[in-house]
């Protein structure tokens, strides 16, 4: 009797890896800093955060030009060109005579208590975070099955189940690390559980 034939089919790639891996080192002290002294004085972002009850603080709605204004994130934009550029790669886009190119770069700080509902990066195509500070004890970024609404009556997986098989998967990366994502990846940030504050910049690449 022959053996049966189970292959993975419509893989969901994760990328991770130190910043450092790609381009010229990027200054951690510095990039921490830099946000939380853009947060301090963001008048406009802080009112956002507030009006919409959102806990700590984002530059989403109120800084759409990082890159322009502050050096290190210059910096940092071209370092993330060339980690996007390798998952691009891994995912056999065929991209044609365009890359993918940064749609929009945000700070986030999560204070403790503080989430960051589920949701998705509509517009964009590769999705992202390098982590900037992540206190003992904050939270890990949690990936959704893409799947999931459509397993109606499946059982829940085994406690041990492969990486590949769960419907939920926890990531926590460490400070220098970016992640990136295909921008239809349900993900969320649950509760920092931490008394220190969780900063990361986020951001999104478009194809256009």
């Amino acid at each position: 009797m022959g053996m049966a034939d189970i292959r993975s089919l419509f893989a969901t790639r994760l990328y991770q890896a130190p910043l450092s891996d790609h381009g010229d080192p990027i200054d951690g002290s510095e990039l921490m800093s830099s946000c939380i002294v853009i947060a301090e004085d963001d008048e406009a972002g802080q009112r956002w955060c507030e009006e919409n009850q959102y806990a700590g603080y984002t530059s989403y709605a109120s800084l759409a030009d990082l890159p322009w204004r502050f050096p290190i994130f210059a910096d940092l934009v071209r370092v993330l060109d060339q980690h996007v550029a390798a998952f691009a790669e891994d995912l056999q886009f065929d991209l044609g005579d365009k890359a993918p190119t940064l749609e929009d770069i945000w700070i986030n700080i999560l204070p403790e208590g503080g989430i960051h509902t589920a949701h998705i990066h509509p517009h964009s195509v590769i999705s992202g975070t390098t982590y900037v500070s992540m206190p003992a004890g904050t939270s890990a970024i949690k990936f959704e099955d893409p799947r999931l609404a459509m397993m109606m009556a499946a059982p829940a997986r085994q406690a041990d189940a492969r990486d590949e098989l769960r419907q939920f998967v926890y990531v926590s990366p460490s400070v220098g690390d970016v992640l990136l994502w295909e921008s239809w990846l349900r993900h969320e940030v649950p509760m920092n559980m931490a008394e220190d504050e969780r900063i990361s910049v986020s951001f999104n690449y478009s194809w256009r």
